[in-house]
């Protein structure tokens, strides 16, 4: 591409019709967001997001909380985080998520008519990513702040200093961004393996298992995954046992906004391939 082509094409972007298209993705927005929230199909991504709060809820409601166990307490906050949600509860919750909103209007033969409307296939894209992102970002980041209060909520006054007044809140605010920045990375992989395969699952099971084994591959491969930079961001790392050992080997540490900002490029660039690859998209519903 060269100067001049570049030239007519920046002089080309205040032509376009942008009032059109926020205008197509709000309403987009809002369709997709009531399947995703508000049906019975979504009931089990409702389940891996709040399963940890009921287990804390029994935890305050039946267990003892003296005052030289909030430390361990934190601990295990972190250790839901660091295990549960990151590796798993975001991954199958934005998998079941993500997948749907592509390849789920092919299986049930209705993709065609976003297809077929007045509509570019890139607003579509971005209008579903930006759906699917609110409510995976909803779902697991309510979870993962009634998780917090529940956790301190047994220790009455101790606990109120420690999330107002001492290292909580700033914990908190760490854990929602690692939360965010997981659905919008493992959204827009899912989105794009959603055209990429007739079926997703295998593939999303390929990329578990490389997020798996990324702490002991090289640096610069390291690079290729979401949780690589989600680790960087944790307030607290706990040591895992055993099998866990293997997601809790050090790398070189890096500071936060090069993570969180190193993750949108590779958002980014999946997005952008996503956009391309939807130009492309050609259904055949006799072989889907």
């Amino acid at each position: 591409m060269n100067t001049e082509t570049v030239g007519t094409w920046a002089k080309s972007l205040p032509a376009q019709p942008w009032g059109l298209w926020w205008l197509q993705m709000r309403r987009l927005v809002r369709i997709e967001l009531r399947r995703n929230l508000f049906s019975w199909k979504a009931a089990w991504i409702y389940f891996l997001a709040y399963v940890p709060t009921v287990i804390i809820l029994i935890h305050l409601l039946f267990d003892t909380h003296s005052g030289s166990a909030l430390s361990d307490d934190t601990n295990l906050l972190a250790g839901i985080i660091q295990f549960y949600y990151i590796r798993l509860g975001v991954f199958f919750g934005c998998l079941g998520i993500f997948s749907g909103l592509i390849r789920g209007e092919m299986v049930k033969r209705s993709l065609h008519f976003y297809l077929l409307s007045p509509v570019r296939r890139e607003v579509l894209l971005l209008g579903k990513f930006v759906a699917g992102s609110i409510s995976a970002v909803f779902l697991f980041s309510s979870a993962v702040a009634a998780d917090f209060v529940l956790m301190y909520a047994g220790y009455g006054a101790s606990g109120r200093e420690y999330m107002m007044q001492g290292p909580g809140l700033g914990q908190l605010e760490a854990y929602l961004l690692i939360v965010v920045l997981a659905c919008l990375g493992y959204g827009a992989v899912f989105l794009m393996l959603s055209m990429v395969f007739r079926n997703p699952t295998p593939a999303a099971m390929l990329v578990l298992g490389w997020e798996t084994i990324n702490p002991v591959l090289p640096s610069l491969m390291q690079k290729i995954s979401v949780v690589s930079y989600l680790r960087h961001l944790m307030p607290i790392t706990v040591p895992g046992d055993g099998i866990f050992a293997l997601l809790t080997v050090k790398t070189e540490p890096v500071s936060g906004w090069v993570a969180t900002l190193g993750l949108i490029i590779l958002i980014i660039l999946v997005l952008g391939y996503s956009c391309i690859r939807i130009r492309r998209l050609d259904i055949r519903y006799t072989t889907q």
